[in-house]
Order: C-alpha cells, then structure tokens, then sequence
C-alpha cells in the first residue's frame, strides 16, 4: 500500500477542514449528571422516535443543549421519553424541589432581538408549573410551562418569547424546581435563540 508524504496528509486534511468535511465532536452525557438508567431503544413512546434531533448543531438559530448548560444540585439522563435534542434530556428526579436548576446561555453572535424557545418533551409525569427564567437586555422574564402539553414546534420545542439580547454570554435561560409538584418530574433538555428581523 502506497503511503502519503506527510506533508499530503497535512494538506489532505487542511483541505477536508476547508470543505467542511472535519468530523464534527461527539456529543456526550453531561459530565455531572446521573447516567441513564434506560437500555438504549428502550421509551416509552415509539411513534415519537422519527422526531429526535440527533445533532443540535443541525436546528436553526444558535441552539444550546443539556450537555453544554451549567448544572445545579443532581439531574438524571434520560433517553425514555421522546422526542429531545442530542443524546437524551435531564430531569430532577423528583426531588431537591426548589434547590436545582440548569442554566443555558448561548454566545450569540450579534446584538438583536431573538425569539427564545424551549425544548422538553410530555407526558402526564411531568411538572405542571415548571419555572423558567430569561434573562436578557431588558431584565428578566420569569414564566411557569405545563410540561404536560406537548411542545407546538415538532412536538419539542415551545415559544418562550421574543427578547432583545446583546452579543456575547451575557443573556441566558435557566429552567428552575421551585414550586413544582413532589411527584412530578422538571425536564431540561435545549433552548434555542432565533434571530428575528428588525
């Protein structure tokens, strides 16, 4: 077999890297959180599997998921419920109520106005009143969702909001328990910042 000067393999992947061909890193589990506890294929809802976002990097807009969000007390992956974005979402566990949170804040690339949408998925075990706060230019933005209702957008994601946000990290979204049902779950799974026009 014919080997490649080192200096072709170098070009060769100068080139690769130019044409977008670079593998793109693996996403994995977030580091602090519990590891699934679900055999891979095993959920709950079969029909809703064709509607997982794999790659987060594929949805429009600047998109942050749970593995990339700063965590607060202990949540557990999950891969049982589809749909969600990335390897799986977290949830509370049903318990630290009020004392956990997961924060997602985007470096956006541009001053402007964004719409703000949040992805969980549903189902009768979720968290009714679940707390989210956005935090942007104009101060913030303190909502309650029912996470029992399924998502308008593909079933996943859900509107938060339009927000003016400056660039940088100085904005973020943070999904908190206080106040929600002791035996109800809270689910962290993405939040996604689209640019809207003047």
């Amino acid at each position: 077999m014919r080997r490649m000067p080192p200096f072709a393999v170098s070009l060769a992947v100068l080139l690769a890297s130019a044409a977008g061909d670079e593998p793109k890193p693996k996403l994995r589990p977030h580091p602090a959180a519990v590891p699934n506890i679900h055999a891979p294929g095993e959920v709950d809802n079969p029909a809703l599997v064709p509607l997982i976002v794999a790659d987060p990097a594929s949805l429009p807009g600047i998109v942050v998921d749970d593995t990339a969000a700063e965590l607060v007390g202990t949540w557990q992956y999950s891969t049982h419920t589809p749909p969600y974005v990335g390897l799986g979402y977290l949830h509370d566990q049903k318990a630290g109520k009020g004392a956990k949170s997961v924060t997602f804040t985007p470096d956006l690339p541009h001053d402007g106005l964004y719409e703000v949408r949040l992805a969980h998925c549903y189902n009768v075990r979720r968290a009714t009143t679940t707390p989210v706060v956005i935090h942007h230019d104009d101060g913030e933005t303190r909502l309650r969702i029912n996470q029992q209702e399924a998502p308008p957008h593909g079933k996943l994601f859900r509107s938060l909001g339009k927000f003016r946000f400056s660039k940088g990290r100085s904005g973020w979204v943070r999904v908190e328990t206080e106040g929600t049902e002791p035996n109800k779950v809270v689910i962290a799974d993405a939040v996604q910042w689209l640019p809207q026009s003047p």
